[in-house]
């Protein structure tokens, strides 16, 4: 509810005079307002303990107590972030109450008799106010989120890497970066660069297996005017390039094995040969590399040197997939909509509450790149002042209702249901029961059924002992 903005949200008026509170109502009613009416302190602060207005409109005077109360507890108890525009109202109004009225914590003090207009202007502008120092709350929140070289989180795991990184970053060895494909292992390397004595120097990162093997030497060593066909000219090569920084060799699990054996020379004395040319040159780099596959399996299988993987390794780091990182989510989320905002103009203040207990709730195995694929496909889908449920991927809210029906506690109805019996079912029995259930509660929507349940569509027919010939399954209709 604190999300919701302007019109969304009610006006409490607390007024003792029904004649004057029924023509207020009515002139703000009139405006789009919806209106909420108590004419004493305490039925208000009831009302108050559950409820979120937009703005509270007071009476100073008011039969079991001040005005003044109002305005205290709401400064007091309520958060910043949620706080509604103050109006305080008084037939008696004199400029040392006013004065106090606005040190407590009102937005104005007006006196009556009201002129109406005046009074309507007032609410307009203290609504404004409000909504824009929501706004500024909130890029302020965003901008006080840990940052570690525009890397963001808040979890044990990442704090633990961010401390690793300063350490390993100041020593000179090879470092080897292993992680999940879209965790963000290029940050990382560009981490270790920046805290590293070679920080001034160039960073360079290539991807082994985006370069075609004919070419892989020639572009990582270089080459001498007439080496090969088409080498009209000599060509430096990226270890030349980087000399006094860093090169990133990401995915250098697919790196061939010739090229393998080079680059172990040239990490153990420093010293390259380019293609066609006879004398070698020394060269002075930091290699980080970088790779989601299973480097030591790579060893045992004989697709990767034993003697560089042990090189690489000399300093290791594991990047944390995000499902590890519950907490950070949000973080990230944050940041990308916030960085959306600025690079395109859009009054998009935040994600709503429900929106963001999806992404919470979410494991993305797609990791930090898929959350920032979700956001920026919720920003351009969002035409409200808060990214809401629907803006998110299917697949976030699918995870959402399987979360809420696998997590809820079953009924009686439920449990009698599955242990029906004058025994208890064996595991296939309810197994099926449970299936079933599931079904149900899909309205037999035999595809959702298969995404809550974890499965595909053929198990779901085998566990239902239903033919599950793959011709005929496209022929079921998924509501």
């Amino acid at each position: 509810m604190k999300n919701k903005q302007n019109k969304n949200l009610p006006i409490l008026l607390i007024e003792d005079d029904q004649a004057l509170a029924r023509l207020i109502s009515d002139e703000l009613e009139a405006e789009g307002w919806s209106m909420v009416v108590h004419h004493q302190i305490q039925s208000a602060l009831e009302w108050l303990k559950i409820n979120q207005p937009a703005l509270i409109v007071s009476d100073l005077r008011l039969p079991d107590g001040n005005g003044m109360q109002i305005v205290e507890q709401v400064v007091t108890h309520w958060p910043e972030e949620q706080r509604p525009g103050l109006i305080v109202i008084t037939a008696f109004g004199s400029v040392r109450q006013a004065v106090q009225a606005l040190q407590a914590g009102a937005d104005d003090f007006l006196t009556k008799p009201l002129d109406l207009e005046h009074f309507l202007l007032a609410v307009e502008r203290v609504v404004a106010t409000r909504k824009l120092h929501d706004e500024l709350f909130q890029f302020r929140k965003l901008n006080r989120q840990p940052a570690f070289h525009q890397m963001f989180g808040r979890s044990e795991a990442m704090r633990n890497l961010f401390e690793q990184i300063k350490v390993i970053g100041r020593a000179q060895g090879p470092v080897l970066i292993n992680g999940e494909s879209g965790t963000g292992k290029e940050l990382v390397a560009k981490a270790l660069h920046a805290e590293s004595d070679r920080a001034d120097g160039p960073f360079l990162a290539v991807n082994c297996a985006g370069i075609p093997q004919e070419l892989l030497e020639s572009e990582f060593f270089g080459h001498a005017a007439g080496s090969f066909t088409g080498a009209k000219k000599a060509r430096k090569g990226l270890l030349q390039e980087a000399n006094g920084g860093s090169l990133l060799l990401d995915e250098i699990g697919e790196m061939p094995m010739a090229l393998q054996a080079k680059l172990l020379r040239a990490l153990q004395d420093g010293s390259i040969r380019p293609v066609g040319q006879d004398t070698e040159e020394k060269v002075d780099v930091r290699i980080i590399a970088a790779t989601h596959r299973d480097l030591k399996q790579k060893v045992v299988d004989g697709s990767f040197r034993e003697d560089l993987f042990y090189r690489l390794e000399t300093f290791a780091l594991s990047v944390p997939p995000l499902r590890d990182r519950e907490e950070d989510r949000e973080i990230l989320a944050q940041q990308f909509l916030q960085q959306l905002v600025v690079a395109q103009g859009r009054n998009i203040k935040g994600f709503s509450d429900k929106a963001l207990e999806i992404i919470r709730h979410y494991a993305f195995p797609g990791n930090v790149r898929e959350l920032q694929n979700v956001v920026e496909r919720a920003f351009a889908f969002c035409t409200e002042d808060w990214v809401q449920p629907q803006h998110l991927p299917a697949r976030l809210l699918e995870n959402q209702t399987s979360s809420e029906v696998l997590a809820s506690p079953a009924t009686e109805k439920q449990n009698d249901e599955l242990l029906a019996g004058a025994v208890l079912p064996t595991l296939d029995q309810l197994q099926k029961r449970y299936v079933n259930m599931v079904l149900r509660e899909v309205d037999g929507n035999k595809r959702r059924a298969a995404a809550l349940l974890g499965i595909g569509r053929r198990t779901l027919y085998r566990w239902l002992d239903e033919e599950s010939d793959e011709t005929e399954e496209p022929a079921i209709k998924d509501k």
